[in-house]
């Protein structure tokens, strides 16, 4: 290496800034699900930048994309950097985007010094990882990681009724590799932290250890429809009163917990939805999530006894669809500790984390060493269009990332920690 390696802020930023720009509707408002014509003009954006910095472009079945740099004399399986480019819908800026583009500015970096890394390097787009359109989230990583058939994948019906592949071809990203036909050594990932410890502590870096739990499930509650005004209450069956009660008890169970489990319905739909009549069906979405697998279990057990508590005093039907299921992940030890000596390398104080959220990551920890570096999110606030990190933290959780994959991907005379 002929000089030592430094990420390109400027070019970094500017990207990050024209990304967000892609998908905006008349309003200003960021949506771009996965496989959908936003989606589209994105990754034909962070293609032609992967072009742009030399590397090759590959497209799995699932859609993945990724940006391969084979430097000569490298050997082996590759470094990998990544995350998503998918939203939820009216986004913020950050979310996924920072890790895809921080890889790709680490591999500039990386040729621009004149490096020769002893082992390739990938930079990964994964598909749908939010999971909004289609179900479950984080499933181009999860198809990768070998947790999911591609062909089952392939078949996911949307909420929107479309069909998963043929979106994908529809938009030109139904790719001929078999997914996880590049089966990296290590796996890194820069996100923001989508909470508050970062910014509360005042900590620049985030060392993310472990990612907590998720089971989503979908409840179906079949009542009876009738006249809102004739029917007395004691004989209805009303879907939209048990639903209630449901969504009452979740927020109860999670508080009542040690401070760590939490649950959200984040989409309730009543049927047929008139202002005069009983509603005959409720369906809505459950997300549960905790840290310890234990606790999640049981959370999830305390559901499915409520359920049937309610649907015996209600006198109604009730029917779950699980729609995805993670047990808790553990990263790798010892990327963990690179993270940690990178940032206090860099006078970056750091700390500890467990993720919150869902992740990448925790889908390709199936495959190889995996870890992920955390940046501060302004307010705690993520999945939003306030979602913020300063340009400051942004770099300096690339730069942490460049050091940590220089050591991985290093020369023979620098072996990976």
């Amino acid at each position: 290496m002929t000089s030592p390696p430094t990420i390109d802020a400027a070019r970094f930023l500017d990207r990050l800034r024209a990304l967000a720009g892609v998908g905006r509707d008349a309003q200003g408002r960021l949506t771009r699900l996965a496989a959908s014509d936003a989606d589209r003009a994105g990754r034909d954006a962070v293609a032609g930048w992967m072009r742009e910095a030399g590397l090759e472009v590959r497209v799995d079945r699932i859609g993945n994309l990724l940006g391969l740099w084979r430097p000569e004399g490298a050997q082996g399986d590759p470094v990998m950097i990544g995350s998503h480019i998918d939203t939820v819908v009216d986004a913020g800026t950050y979310d996924g985007c920072v890790g895809v583009l921080a890889g790709l500015a680490v591999v500039e970096a990386l040729r621009e010094a004149g490096g020769r890394p002893a082992h390739p390097l990938a930079v990964a787009a994964f598909t749908n990882e939010e999971g909004v359109r289609y179900a479950p989230d984080m499933l181009g990583s999860l198809v990768y990681a070998g947790g999911l058939a591609a062909e089952a994948a392939l078949a996911t019906v949307g909420v929107d009724g479309t069909v998963l592949g043929e979106e994908l071809s529809r938009i030109g990203y139904a790719g001929p590799h078999a997914p996880g036909f590049l089966r990296p050594r290590a796996y890194v990932e820069l996100h923001v932290e989508q909470g508050p410890v970062l910014e509360r502590e005042g900590t620049a870096i985030g060392a993310v250890a472990a990612v907590q739990g998720i089971s989503w499930q979908e409840v179906t509650i079949e009542g009876a429809a009738n006249h809102a005004g004739t029917t007395p209450m004691a004989l209805r069956r009303d879907a939209g009163v048990a639903a209630a009660r449901v969504v009452t008890w979740l927020r109860a169970r999670a508080r009542a917990g040690n401070g760590r489990s939490v649950a959200t319905v984040g989409r309730l739909r009543l049927e047929p939805e008139a202002i005069n009549v009983i509603p005959a069906r409720a369906v809505f979405t459950v997300d549960l999530r905790d840290p310890d697998a234990g606790r999640l279990a049981a959370l999830e057990a305390d559901l499915a006894e409520r359920l049937d508590q309610v649907a015996r005093a209600e006198d109604v039907a009730v029917t779950v669809r699980r729609l995805a299921r993670f047990d808790p992940v553990a990263f790798d030890p010892g990327l963990v500790r690179a993270i940690e000596a990178a940032a206090t390398r860099r006078g970056l104080s750091v700390r500890r984390m467990i993720s919150g959220a869902g992740h990448d990551a925790q889908m390709m920890a199936r495959l190889c060493p995996a870890a992920m570096i955390f940046v501060p999110s302004a307010g705690g606030i993520s999945h939003s269009p306030h979602e913020h990190t300063s340009e400051a933290e942004l770099v300096a959780g690339a730069t942490v990332l460049l050091d940590v994959v220089r050591r991985l991907s290093g020369p023979p005379e620098e072996p990976a920690e």
